[in-house]
């Protein structure tokens, strides 16, 4: 007993060393830190001053009636004069340029739900825009609290050209509670990008290919439908670059077809698995992405009236459709994957055999709640606070709207700019990674037929 109340008569000594510490830590912190994240810090130090009280106000204090373990040590009977006493969650606090993510514990009777129901409460005390509890694991509870809104701020990301890591995902940018967002690449076929013309599409894309292009174990292809010369730049990385030409445009789709059937035929041969996913993008069997902008140039009918001209035309749009439809439902396990972007989703924009097979959809500003829908489905609808028809102010230019595996619901993504001269920069500096992947596939086939052939 008399060691344990030493170690109690020490522990002030110690805490106040260690508290020492960490202000000296925090005031490096706060000198070096810029002005949001200073911001941030303030609020911390303004929210442990204020918990109790805010605690309290709020409903999120529970009463015990037990002794605590110092009473009990003690032998102190005075708790018994006491009654209960009132607990508090206790907080640990991480500041960052956006704002705050607190920890805590669940205490008996007041969990996920309590917390839940405070959130607008704690917006209101703390200062913030927006306050989203959730739960990591049991009995725990994360609160995350942003002063300033991710989705009107604008965000900017100069590439350094370093290779990516992990081709199976790629940074898209941040949501509303500023906590990056990644796509998918493994498993992935299709991915369709909508929304309203000078919202964001070929700026998602740009960042895409910037982020993409450092690789030796990715190839581009990019069809392009606007014509407008924005992929002109980044032609040093792009294997095959076609324009808004119908008939251009037809023969790269079909050159693409004929690469996804002859990776399907060897692959086993080749590499031994049947997705390319199990054993990862190489530089002699890459991921190739194609990315078809403004998607609908090149599948839309012409009323022909007889004329032979505009038959052929109509022909070659509805054979367009048959080869992307191919790419989106086989491309997968052979690593193909084709992004397409258009100003809506509607069926006559880009026919549902395409639409309704690509794995991910992600939609900018929206006119109509038809064309979310479209877009994104109509579980959309349940959402109405993340429709892309509520971002059609300027203020949410870059900000798209997705659904994301293992979240509930859709989320809001704001998509960082990226200057076209850095595109084409990271584009010049790896033109030497280029390569035409059918000339890459046969290079390693035509060994082995010669082998075949002198076994023959």
């Amino acid at each position: 007993m008399s060691a344990i109340m030493a170690a109690i008569e020490a522990t002030p000594w110690v805490s106040g060393g260690l508290f020492g510490f960490f202000a000296a830590w925090k005031t490096v912190k706060f000198v070096r830190g810029d002005a949001d994240l200073r911001r941030s810090m303030l609020l911390v130090a303004r929210i442990h001053l204020r918990w109790r009280r805010e605690a309290r106000m709020i409903g999120l204090t529970v009463t015990d009636p037990t002794p605590t373990l110092i009473d009990r040590i003690r032998e102190d009977r005075r708790y018994l004069q006491r009654g209960s006493r009132v607990r508090y969650p206790r907080l640990r606090i991480r500041s960052d340029r956006y704002g705050v993510t607190v920890r805590t514990r669940t205490l008996p009777g007041l969990g996920l739900e309590e917390w839940q129901r405070a959130a607008r409460h704690l917006a209101d005390a703390w200062g913030c825009v927006r306050v989203a509890v959730t739960r990591p694991r049991p009995g725990r509870i994360q609160v995350r609290a942003v002063r300033v809104d991710p989705l009107t701020e604008i965000l900017t990301w100069v590439p350094d050209g370093s290779v990516p890591a992990d081709l199976r995902r790629v940074e898209l940018g941040v949501d509303e509670y500023a906590a990056p967002v990644h796509l998918r690449l493994d498993g992935v076929s299709g991915v369709g990008i909508y929304g309203l013309p000078g919202y964001g599409k070929t700026s998602l894309v740009l960042g895409l290919v910037s982020r993409l292009a450092p690789s030796p174990c990715v190839q581009l292809a990019v069809i392009d439908g606007k014509g407008g010369g924005d992929y002109e730049d980044l032609a040093p990385r792009i294997f095959a670059l076609t324009g808004d030409d119908l008939e251009a445009a037809n023969a790269a789709l079909r050159r693409l077809v004929e690469l996804r059937e002859r990776r399907a035929a060897v692959i086993r041969q080749v590499l031994g698995v049947r997705n390319l996913w199990q054993a990862g993008p190489s530089a002699t069997w890459p991921l190739v992405v194609a990315i078809i902008d403004e998607a609908h140039t090149f599948f839309a009918q012409v009323k022909d009236g007889g004329d032979k001209e505009l038959k052929r035309r109509n022909a070659m749009a509805a054979q367009n459709i048959v080869l992307v439809e191919d790419l989106v439902k086989k491309g997968r396990s052979v690593g193909i994957l084709t992004i397409l972007t258009t100003q809506k989703g509607t069926s006559d924009a880009i026919p549902t055999s395409i639409r309704d097979v690509c794995a991910v959809s992600m939609s900018f500003a929206a006119r109509t709640d038809e064309a979310a829908v479209a877009a994104l489905g109509a579980d959309i609808r349940q959402y109405p606070e993340a429709s892309p028809v509520a971002l059609q102010d300027p203020a949410y230019i870059g900000v798209a709207v997705m659904a994301v595996a293992g979240r509930p619901g859709f989320v809001r993504v704001r998509c960082p700019l990226v200057e076209d001269a850095d595109v084409a920069r990271i584009c010049r500096e790896t033109a030497g990674l280029t390569a035409d992947p059918m000339l890459l596939l046969e290079e390693q086939i035509r060994p082995r037929l010669v082998s075949q052939a002198d076994v023959a």
